[in-house]
């Protein structure tokens, strides 16, 4: 199907394709990027904002950049209202009377604006669609829709509003279904005569500054006249190269002298080349003559309204009419051009400066988060690998300190162990160096024995203390010193200047606790007179204590058979003390001679082979010495009894019950010597264990933060993670728009070629 000339529009109201739908089809696009890119900039916001208010990711972004793309944000809000309400702007001007609202009226293909005979514009009229089925006004400083039916009643309405000058703004909305041109975002404005008024800056500044195209409609039966060139220069010194046609109207005049229409239109052609190529300096000379026309707008709005007055057309309107439509399509394409380029340029380029701009943020986001996740990562694993330092060298130095612990402990027991049997060997020197008020009295007895075990503990003690204590406590000493320095680069770094505080220097002291009292608790003392001659002294010396035990309760029992009646008898000797004491105190004590009658029966009743071989010894003894000399020997061992009876004082029972005391002591306290050096060698090994469960806790400390800030890093690597994905998105977003915006450029910003 052949397609209709694209730049031919129809008589009908509905017209065909028209260049002015290039700009209708531009703003949409242009509209719809900038909301894409209103909406991007508002996330980009939100994006800034959020990250800003995460202290923990120290300043990603900053304040002055959610400031600054808050600021895009409300300048990007303000653009895409402008941009709903930009259209393409036509201004109209002449001289007073030069059919301006009539060629406007020509071009809206009806009677829109009062024209002809008595009317006059008197000030500056818009005219523009409306999607209403109704057509209104509205005037300057005034929301009310002034309801218009006819042009009449429109021209009527100008006139009797007194408060309109030449300066105001009347706009009139046409309904859209009416005028096909006003379905494309075109604004007509018809202005009051150049000649009426000397304002011409405040209407430049007022109507002039926002107009794509200007169109001069000057009068073909005169020539351009110096106020209708005086306000072209100054709206071209305001703005730059402005695009002007100039319409020579009233062309149908020249019908009536045909022999001089080529020398006059020639003329007038060159007069507007030199005012729009040598005054204005707007286009070229080349250009000059597709900016000039001569047409009769009251024949073409006659004809379009199928209105001919007179009944034929005047001659030459077929060429006047082609005229007046090659003016609106070089106008179409001209104000179509010029209207994207000079209403949508700017907001595209400054769509691409902020589009530049928020993706210069994100990648600066994007840059600092890249580089703290990189630090952040690096934290991690040196944290990670001081963890994993911290745990090897824990089990480590426990194993060691365990074995240091173990050996200081069984230094000290063998120390304390052979302090002890030395104390234990010298436990004499130190009974004797007791003096207390003593007497055999079972009161003054007790109390003597009671502050003779408080004297040889406290002694001992002090004497272990002496031998032990000192080395003991430097070893002590060395070991903690050993473990605080072995464990310092493991503690927290608070905690490293602070050791002092956790291993407190102080010195160690061994509680021995013998507890002399409790052990030398059933000692008790012998210290009635024996004879160191007697049965019972030779008997132990001769056959040893526990023997001499044995044999002497043998021959009680026998002796106790043999004489029943006789009452029992303590026989003086000098053997070892007895742990227990005569029953009964108030029997009598047997003479020296009963005993040995006792001793004899006795001997004579063990075995007949025993009591004849005592016979027969003592019979070779009689012979041998004699009965002098047997005499003798009894004299002295009388003597000797009565000397020993006589020196049996109270410092000599106080002897025998220090010595007594020391024998059974001694046996007691070599039963506690591997339990006091056990207990010694638990005591240091518990103040070890306890110096370095105090440093364990710290280490656990460290390990505890360790993995707290493991923890954190991770989470902070997560978030940093999601903050470059986002900011990435975010560019990916800001590349396609800008690939949108040059794309727009591209097809209607740039020179067709």
């Amino acid at each position: 199907m052949a397609a209709a000339p694209p730049l031919v529009r129809s008589d009908s109201a509905l017209g065909e394709f028209s260049p002015l739908k290039h700009f209708v089809v531009a703003k949409k696009k242009i509209s719809d990027v900038f909301e894409q890119l209103l909406n991007y900039v508002r996330e980009t916001s939100e994006f800034v904002e959020e990250t800003s208010r995460n202290k923990a990711l120290d300043n990603i972004a900053t304040l002055d950049q959610k400031l600054e793309i808050q600021a895009y944000a409300e300048k990007l809000a303000v653009i895409k209202e402008v941009l709903v309400r930009r259209h393409m702007k036509v201004a109209f001007f002449g001289r007073t009377s030069n059919g301006k609202s009539t060629v406007v009226n020509a071009m809206l293909r009806d009677r829109v604006l009062p024209s002809g005979i008595g009317h006059t514009t008197n000030c500056f009229l818009s005219v523009e669609g409306t999607d209403e089925d109704k057509a209104y006004l509205k005037t300057e400083g005034s929301d009310e829709e002034k309801s218009i039916k006819t042009v009449n009643q429109l021209a009527h309405a100008l006139h009797m509003d007194e408060s309109l000058d030449a300066g105001c703004l009347v706009r009139v909305f046409w309904p859209k279904a009416k005028c096909a041109l006003l379905r494309d975002d075109l604004v007509l404005v018809d202005s009051p005569g150049t000649d009426v008024t000397s304002q011409l800056d405040s209407w430049i500044d007022k109507f002039c500054l926002d107009a794509d195209v200007f169109v001069l409609v000057a009068n073909s039966e005169s020539t351009l006249m110096n106020t209708e060139k005086h306000f072209f220069h100054k709206v071209n010194e305001r703005l730059s190269k402005p695009n002007i046609f100039i319409l020579n109207n009233r062309w149908d005049a020249s019908a009536n002298e045909p022999e001089y229409m080529e020398d006059v239109r020639k003329q007038h052609t060159d007069r507007c080349v030199n005012f729009l190529v040598e005054e204005l300096k707007v286009v070229d000379r080349d250009q000059a003559p597709n900016h000039i026309f001569f047409i009769s707008a009251k024949e073409v709005l006659n004809s379009r309204m199928q209105r001919a007055q007179g009944g034929a057309l005047a001659e030459g309107f077929q060429e006047r009419l082609k005229e007046f439509q090659s003016f609106e399509r070089r106008f179409e394409e001209c104000i179509s051009q010029s209207a994207v380029k000079t209403k949508f340029e700017q907001h595209t380029i400054r769509a691409k400066q902020i589009t530049e701009k928020v993706k210069s943020i994100m990648d600066a986001i994007n840059i600092k988060a890249a580089e703290k996740r990189v630090a952040a990562l690096e934290d991690r694993d040196y944290q990670m690998d001081r963890l994993e330092f911290v745990k090897k060298q824990l089990n480590l130095l426990i194993n060691d300190i365990k074995k240091k612990i173990k050996a200081i402990s069984e230094d000290v027991a063998s120390k304390v162990s052979n302090a002890m049997g030395e104390e234990i060997c010298r436990l004499h020197v130190l009974v004797d160096e007791f003096h207390a008020d003593f007497h055999p009295s079972p009161h003054v007895l007790k109390i003597y024995k009671s502050e003779l075990l408080a004297h040889v503990e406290e002694g001992m003690g002090k004497n272990l203390a002496f031998r032990c204590s000192n080395a003991v406590d430097a070893s002590v000493q060395t070991s903690q010193k050993y473990m605080t320095e072995t464990m310092l680069p493991l503690l927290p770094s608070a905690a490293q200047n602070q050791v002092h505080m956790l291993v407190p220097r102080r010195k160690f002291d061994l509680s021995y606790d013998l507890n002399c009292a409790t052990i030398c608790s059933d000692f008790q003392e012998n210290i009635e007179f024996q004879f160191s001659l007697g049965w019972t002294a030779l008997v132990h010396r001769f056959l040893g204590s526990v023997n001499a035990q044995r044999a002497l309760k043998l021959m009680d029992q026998k002796f106790q058979a043999s004489q029943p009646a006789l009452p029992p008898a303590t026989t003086p000797s000098s053997g070892p003390c007895s742990t227990v004491a005569p029953a009964n105190h108030e029997t009598a004590v047997m003479t020296q001679e009963d005993l040995m009658v006792a001793m004899a029966t006795n001997v004579a009743s063990l075995t007949s082979r025993t009591s004849m071989s005592v016979v027969i010894v003592g019979g070779v003894v009689y012979k041998a010495v004699g009965w002098k000399l047997i005499a003798l020997s009894a004299s002295l061992y009388g003597l000797l009894f009565l000397y020993e009876k006589l020196t049996w004082t109270t410092k000599a029972k106080e002897r025998a019950l220090k010595r007594q005391f020391v024998d059974y002591a001694t046996e007691k306290l070599q039963l506690i010597v591997s339990f006091t050096s056990a207990n010694c060698s638990h005591q240091v090994q518990q103040e070890m264990a306890t110096t370095f469960a105090r440093l364990c806790q710290q280490v656990d400390q460290t390990q505890k933060e360790l993995e707290a800030e493991i923890c954190q890093l991770t989470a902070k690597i997560d978030q940093l993670e999601t903050i470059q994905r986002n900011s990435k998105k975010l560019r990916h977003k800001a590349t396609a728009l800008e690939k949108q915006l040059e794309a727009f450029t591209n097809q209607y910003l740039q020179p067709q070629q």
